[in-house]
């Protein structure tokens, strides 16, 4: 499933020296994302959370793609021209010097083109083609009252572990992979695929846990304030998350039912 469901309490239910945040006291808690490590069916990994508030454009984007694949089957799209000059009446001059033979072959005149259009049911039926995973795109707040490196800096560095790559591997090559293979010294995943993607997360938010979902993108805003050490006191982070798979109506259906029964 893409979307896993919990309550904001249940979600968050851990030792506070693991929790990674800024203080937000007196703040509504459902405002407050929680994010975690999960594997790939959505189960916690560690015990790390990291907190922030999100500001007011967070989103989360559906797309469903539908298509018509009958359109190009109609006879505007084979002669265009032809018909354009037809339905439009652009075809009655040259009838005319042509004579009644063109009139015959058309039935009725040239004329009784004027109006009409190639457009059918069938042509501009629309089916379903899929769509894609779901977007999940926010602003993290982060700002320090007390301590910069626990409120700003080590949520930030959380951040970028879990969206970075948690190891790439300084070389490899089909080359060096057969070698390797050949030689014994690693296995057949191990020489092939070097390198290890970077780690799933989930997010809990307003009663909903969004999840696995993988970090696409975070914007570090490096011109923020600094205190006199140069550490940031306030962060305003563009992120985008995706679930891993597109979700159906059992997956929002699962995810409303359990969220407003907590």
């Amino acid at each position: 499933m893409p979307i896993a469901t919990g309550t904001g309490a249940g979600a968050a239910s851990l030792n506070a020296l693991n929790e990674l945040t800024s203080i937000w006291d007196g703040l509504n808690p459902h405002l407050v994302a929680s994010i975690f490590e999960v594997d790939h069916t959505c189960k916690r990994i560690g015990d790390v959370v990291v907190k922030a508030a999100l500001a007011d454009e967070t989103t989360l984007d559906f797309v469903f793609n539908w298509q018509s694949p009958f359109e190009q089957s109609g006879p505007d799209s084979k002669a265009p021209a032809l018909m354009a000059m037809l339905q439009s009446g652009a075809l009655q001059p040259l009838a005319e010097r042509a004579g009644e033979t063109v009139n015959n072959a058309v039935g009725g005149g040239i004329e009784a083109a004027r109006g009409r259009a190639g457009i059918t049911k069938l042509n501009s039926t629309q089916v379903f083609s899929g769509m894609p995973p779901v977007k999940f795109t926010a602003t993290l707040l982060l700002r320090a009252w007390r301590d910069p490196d626990a409120e700003v800096e080590r949520p930030l560095d959380q951040l970028m572990q879990w969206g970075l790559p948690q190891k790439l591997a300084p070389e490899g090559t089909m080359v060096t992979a057969a070698i390797d293979f050949v030689s014994g010294s690693k296995n057949l995943i191990d020489a092939a695929l070097p390198s290890i993607a970077p780690t799933l997360v989930a997010i809990t938010y307003k009663r909903r846990t969004y999840g696995p979902m993988v970090l696409e993108s975070i914007g570090v805003p490096l011109s923020s304030p600094i205190d006199a050490l140069g550490r940031f006191v306030q962060l305003s982070l563009p992120v985008a998350f995706s679930t891993l798979t597109a979700m159906d109506r059992f997956d929002w259906m699962a995810l409303m039912n359990r969220g407003t029964s907590a």
